[in-house]
């Protein structure tokens, strides 16, 4: 089972990377944990969304209880917003030592579902047909798909997907290298408008929050 879960602390970013965070994780049962962090590296970046400001998210892994990991992470911040989650990697992340920061400007987005979409027709769309134009028309080398299965505290219940895309770290500053268009201004007007099209049509072209990150993994000794 996967885990998400969105901090709005920001007192509580730092100690993720601790040694007793994951200590604790594991000691619940966690196997694996993936920390990703608002922070410097990614200061340029942009980001918004209607939701409360997200200043870092985890997830986790465990064959064990999810409502004891998610007790480690609501121990450093009880505001926590947390999903459980099917994961799908349509482009899997390149493997990083663990503990070291991956070379990318690493995008979440979570994604809220239009009351006029139903929920299959909604999940087919973003996994189904949309997924091919995110990874043909931005220059991303790791898309990671979390649509959410089950709400687990009160705040996020509008939350219908999370979606994780990792982008070369140019692209703080380089559209083209964002979107992959190689300098063309042409391709790169192409690129966007494709796919900002594709995104109104399941209701990503607003209402989402959109968060930078630093991205770090760790295997659990349990």
């Amino acid at each position: 089972m996967k885990l998400i879960a969105a901090l709005h602390d920001p007192a509580a970013a730092p100690r993720l990377l601790d040694a007793p965070f994951r200590d604790a994780l594991a000691a619940a049962g966690a196997t694996r944990l993936q920390v990703n962090v608002d922070d410097e590296a990614v200061a340029p970046a942009m980001r918004f969304g209607p939701g409360t400001p997200i200043t870092a998210v985890v997830a986790v892994w465990t064959s064990a209880s999810v409502g004891d990991a998610l007790g480690v992470v609501h121990d450093l911040d009880g505001t926590a917003d947390a999903w459980l989650v099917e994961e799908r990697e349509p482009l899997v992340p390149p493997a990083v030592a663990e503990g070291e920061r991956a070379d990318a400007l690493a995008n979440y987005a979570f994604l809220r579902r239009p009351e006029a979409m139903d929920h299959a027709a909604w999940r087919s769309d973003w996994l189904d047909r949309h997924t091919r134009v995110a990874i043909d028309t931005q220059g991303t080398f790791g898309y990671v798909q979390n649509p959410v299965l089950e709400v687990l505290t009160p705040g996020g219940h509008d939350v219908a997907g999370i979606v994780e895309e990792l982008f070369p770290m140019a692209a703080l500053s380089d559209q083209h290298a964002f979107y992959g268009s190689g300098g063309d201004d042409a391709e790169l007007q192409r690129r966007f408008t494709e796919l900002m099209d594709s995104c109104a049509r399941f209701g990503a072209a607003d209402g989402l929050d959109l968060v930078p990150t630093s991205r770090y993994c760790f295997v659990l000794e349990t």
